[in-house]
């Protein structure tokens, strides 16, 4: 019989900013209540350390002692709430994506298509003395499927039909919800912006937009990069840091205008547009709102540019609409994968990853 469970879900995302933990009440009808969250900062030289990783400028060593390293940072960041609100019953780990190559490739006859998120379950169980879910994408990757989106699954449970749920962080991707809801990522989401607001500002990201809001957008610029193959290719897809590469953003800004106000406003717009883009052009069922989440939901220029790409009919909202905490959003959701873990309930949506069959994803460690 199912009974409500009490979890800390944990999340830490393409832009590697902090590792969100949220306590949360998850009820057997998959609704979730947000007791208490907080952002957790990775220290500087783990982070410095997961960016070479990122950029292949690492050693095998790097990554097995950074496996453990960031299971003590996600463990660290559980104790802040047990330490006040006692232990949960669980604790639901995404971890740090580190790799993502979700292409049908083959060596040997053999697939390639993998992901890899790091940060030892075993170690969060051991510190937290709490049972620990971890290494969800690998089932569905197993199953066919991409890994991701995975938090359409819960989407598809929050949201009312002809509603597309946005989450703008690094990476863009939107969940469809309809009669057989879908989802893929867009494309870039706020990873191009952070870099340059680093490069030419050493800030790192854009609060507020307002470093876009006094540039002006380079229309033949964008124009250029709305061209990108990814972004006319077919979902089920899924991108991330692999694919817009520091390279491939250097490469990019061979060819933006001379002002870094403009280059932050042009990157912004491009997100807005892609975006929209990709509605018109792979979402046939009617749209009646978009619903914003992420860190793009507190970007105001990011905003008006999706107001201005968006059809008028469309409604433009965030998840605190709804009363979901646009910031621990995600960590929500993997609360709620979790639960289904622990209760043996099928969590992908393969109308999402591509995936040939419904399966349970992630793994138990006890304590």
């Amino acid at each position: 019989m199912l009974e409500s469970k009490k979890i800390i879900g944990l999340m830490s995302g393409t832009s590697c900013d902090s590792i969100d933990a949220a306590l949360c009440e998850v009820m057997p009808d998959l609704s979730c209540k947000l007791i208490s969250g907080i952002n957790y900062k990775y220290p500087e030289h783990i982070r410095a350390k997961l960016f070479q990783i990122f950029k292949g400028d690492s050693s095998v060593k790097d990554l097995c002692q950074m496996n453990f390293a960031v299971g003590e940072c996600f463990a660290n960041a559980c104790q802040i709430l047990i330490s006040e609100f006692g232990k949960p019953d669980l604790i639901s780990s995404h971890g740090q994506t580190i790799y993502h190559y979700p292409f049908d490739e083959k060596l040997d006859d053999l697939s390639l298509k993998s992901t890899m998120q790091i940060g030892e379950s075993s170690v969060i169980a051991r510190k937290t003395g709490c049972m620990t879910v971890s290494n969800f994408r690998e089932a569905d990757v197993a199953a066919g499927g991409d890994g991701a989106p995975l938090v359409c699954f819960v989407d598809d449970r929050w949201f009312k039909k002809g509603t597309a749920v946005q989450n703008i962080g690094g990476i863009s991707n939107v969940t469809m919800v309809c009669d057989e809801t879908f989802g893929f990522d867009t494309g870039v989401g706020n990873i191009m912006i952070d870099y340059c607001m680093n490069k030419f500002y050493s800030k790192p990201y854009d609060k507020n937009g307002e470093t876009a809001s006094k540039g002006k957008v380079c229309e033949s610029w964008l124009d250029c990069l709305m061209q990108d193959d990814y972004y006319f290719k077919n979902p089920p897809k899924t991108t991330g840091r692999e694919y817009f590469s520091p390279n491939y953003i250097e490469n990019a800004l061979k060819f933006a205008p001379e002002k870094p106000e403009d280059i932050i406003a042009t990157l912004t717009a491009l997100t807005a547009k892609t975006i929209a883009t990709a509605y018109e052009r792979f979402i046939t069922v009617p749209i009646n709102e978009v619903v914003v989440g992420g860190g793009g939901a507190y970007n105001l220029q990011m905003m008006k540019f999706l107001r201005h790409y968006l059809p008028n009919h469309i409604e433009l909202k965030t998840h605190e609409d709804y009363g979901i905490s646009n910031n621990y959003k995600e960590a929500m959701a993997f609360a709620v994968l979790g639960y289904c873990t622990y209760y043996n309930i099928p969590n992908n949506l393969p109308s999402c990853t591509g995936a040939n069959k419904r399966v349970v994803m992630g793994k138990l460690t006890n304590c």
